[in-house]
């Protein structure tokens, strides 16, 4: 059995992740760490686990092989400066926070994997870079949009087909915004509501186009993306396009064979929206070629694919399991 540790317990992202592992048949939880909480039932914070008789803890152990860090952004580091001289040298970490990602601010290098704590941090998108992750003893979880954005277009750009403008829109859930209430996350301002921000500078940005220019074979254009707040509580909804020469069979072709053996990237034949892909580890995509552009709609679940069950495939691939181990999950129709 793996046995996992889990920080920064008690927000969504920790709730999915306790909510999959116990389910997992390769997994014993050993500790869910939560300074602010300890004592406290999991099932106290998190309502779907009251079958459950996990209870938070402020002590960190050394009966893990890997610990998952839930933690907000700027903590993992925090957090492992604290807690790492704890832990065996051959523990492996999975950071779901932006502190150790390739092309992020606090890493902007898009050519070389960030060295810290000891660690070499590998970029976690299966689609990507299986190998390395396979190999890897710690591992930076892309960000949700990140996913979204670089599964429409990581065939493109191996196929040098980036180098004009490329445009991006994405609605994304409430849960996106993480556990902690404020003026845009509440349900009163977000209900029957919807509204852009962080136009054209959002955060995820820098590891987009770090893994598209080092999966490229020419210089990337600008990429120009509106993320949207939308009105629902988890999801990603996305549409992408740029132009392209391709016709719809060649592009069919292109994404067809670049995601064939990946178990949980599906390009449909047709349009896609968001209840195929939620409470899903499942990315679906969809490509059609629409006056000299290749556009590309894509539905991801944000708390899944986006980050806990991305995270739970990489663990998968760390330890030599099939990827869908703990991770075959069917989506509502209702």
């Amino acid at each position: 059995m793996i046995r996992v540790g889990i920080a920064g317990a008690s927000g969504y992202t920790a709730g999915e992740l306790l909510r999959l592992l116990r389910l997992h048949p390769e997994v014993e939880i050993s500790w869910c760490f939560s300074h602010s909480q300890a004592g406290k039932a999991a099932s106290e914070l998190h309502d779907g686990l009251l079958d459950s008789n996990l209870v938070f803890s402020d002590k960190v152990t050394d009966d893990v092989d890997v610990v998952f860090l839930c933690l907000g952004h700027g903590n993992s580091n925090k957090w492992l400066d604290r807690f790492l001289q704890t832990l065996s040298k051959s523990v492996k970490v999975i950071d779901l926070s932006a502190d150790f990602r390739r092309g992020a601010t606090t890493h902007p290098d898009p050519n070389s994997w960030p060295m810290a704590h000891d660690r070499k941090w590998i970029y976690g998108l299966p689609e990507a870079h299986a190998d390395e992750i396979a190999k890897a003893d710690a591992i930076a979880n892309p960000g949700c949009f990140a996913t979204a954005l670089q599964l429409a277009l990581l065939p493109l750009a191996e196929a040098g087909l980036l180098t004009a403008e490329m445009h991006a829109n994405a609605v994304t859930g409430s849960t996106g915004a993480g556990q902690k209430p404020s003026a845009t996350t509440h349900f009163s301002w977000r209900t029957d509501n919807l509204s852009s921000y962080k136009t054209f500078t959002h955060q995820h940005l820098g590891e987009v186009r770090a893994t598209l220019s080092n999966h490229s074979q020419n210089d990337l254009a600008a990429l120009r993306f509106v993320p949207i707040r939308g009105d629902f509580a988890r999801g990603i909804f996305a549409t992408v396009y740029t132009p392209c020469a391709l016709s719809q069979n060649e592009l069919n072709k292109l994404y067809t064979k670049r995601y064939e053996g990946h178990p949980f990237t599906i390009v449909a034949d047709n349009s896609v929206h968001l209840k195929q892909a939620v409470n899903t580890n499942h990315a679906v995509l969809n490509v059609q070629a629409l006056d000299g552009q290749a556009f590309i709609t894509i539905a991801i679940d944000n708390l899944l694919t986006g980050a806990v069950g991305q995270a739970i495939e990489n663990m998968n691939l760390m330890f030599g399991l099939p990827q869908p181990t703990g991770l075959n999950l069917k989506a509502s129709a209702f």
